[in-house]
């Protein structure tokens, strides 16, 4: 949603407080904080605040000894290596999840703003795969896709504000007049989330075969933790967000592929949607 100005003037003044603190903070995060930063065509993604530095995550793990004498060399291969067995470990230990705080359509009217593609993410259904996208719509088709878009999200809103109170009529209640919004009106929340989590989301969801409406938000937050904890974001960059995980037939596969035997998807074992998975990863690889 974008800023109103009574909002804009609420991040001005909050970033003109300062305050004393023996907490750890971090130069490029203070810069940050409460700005909006644009993602899609009215979106935005702030940070409201933040705890703790990649010293914290060292410190945590050094917690027998404590910080000493350790370089910071030392400090960014320590949180390498505990990137590594993360995988495992989740294995015994119960999913962490986030706090979410949504700003709610049954106390408030959610403002006039809709989620439009640009044209050159309308894609047409992949033929390969169900959750894909295929070629990019293109003319006519283009225009009138977009045209569709636009014109049933403003009915839809059009319809929203007339059932609920107005000039004097009773009006239908805001819970209940929410449900005829579009699922790409714009709504805002508070996320709280640590920082394991925060790097599951981002796995998943700053993948390039990530849907582009919610991977462009994840870049935005990626960037942000960059700032935050550069040591341990380039360990996750590099054991996790450009990483790729094999199936034990993959392996088997890429095993003897090494070997220089021929392995088609027909002598692979693999399904034609696993193939094409395997060859993403191992194109992903090369590039």
């Amino acid at each position: 949603m974008s800023l109103t100005p009574d909002q804009q003037a609420d991040i001005e003044a909050a970033r003109e407080i300062r305050q004393q603190t023996l907490r750890p903070t971090v130069e490029a995060m203070e810069a940050r904080l409460f700005s909006a930063h644009p993602v899609l065509d009215h979106g935005f993604v702030r940070v409201i605040d933040y705890m703790g530095d990649d010293a914290a995550i060292v410190q945590a793990a050094r917690v027998s000894y404590g910080a000493g004498t350790k370089k910071a060399r030392d400090d960014s291969g320590l949180i390498r290596y505990l990137m590594l067995p993360a995988f495992v470990a989740r294995q015994g230990i119960r999913h962490r999840t986030s706090i979410v705080n949504v700003y709610s359509a049954r106390y408030s009217i959610l403002d006039r703003e809709f989620y439009i593609p640009a044209p050159e993410q309308l894609a047409a259904q992949s033929t390969q795969n169900n959750q894909g996208r295929g070629a990019v719509l293109e003319g006519e088709e283009a225009a009138r896709v977009l045209e569709m878009l636009k014109g049933d999200a403003t009915r839809a809103y059009d319809h929203y504000e007339a059932m609920l109170s107005q000039e004097g009529q009773q009006g239908l209640a805001r819970e209940l007049a929410r449900m005829n919004l579009p699922a790409n009106i714009y709504t805002q929340w508070y996320w709280k989330v640590d920082l394991h989590n925060l790097f599951h989301f981002l796995r998943l969801r700053a993948d390039p075969h990530a849907q582009y409406a919610i991977r462009v938000y994840a870049e935005a937050i990626c960037e942000m933790v960059k700032d935050w904890v550069p040591a341990a974001y380039a360990a996750f960059e590099d054991y996790r967000l450009g990483a790729v995980q094999f199936s034990a037939t993959g392996m088997d596969c890429l095993r003897r592929m090494l070997a220089g035997e021929a392995v088609t998807q027909e002598n692979s074992g693999m399904s034609a949607g696993e193939w094409r998975e395997f060859q993403a990863a191992l194109a992903a690889k090369a590039g």
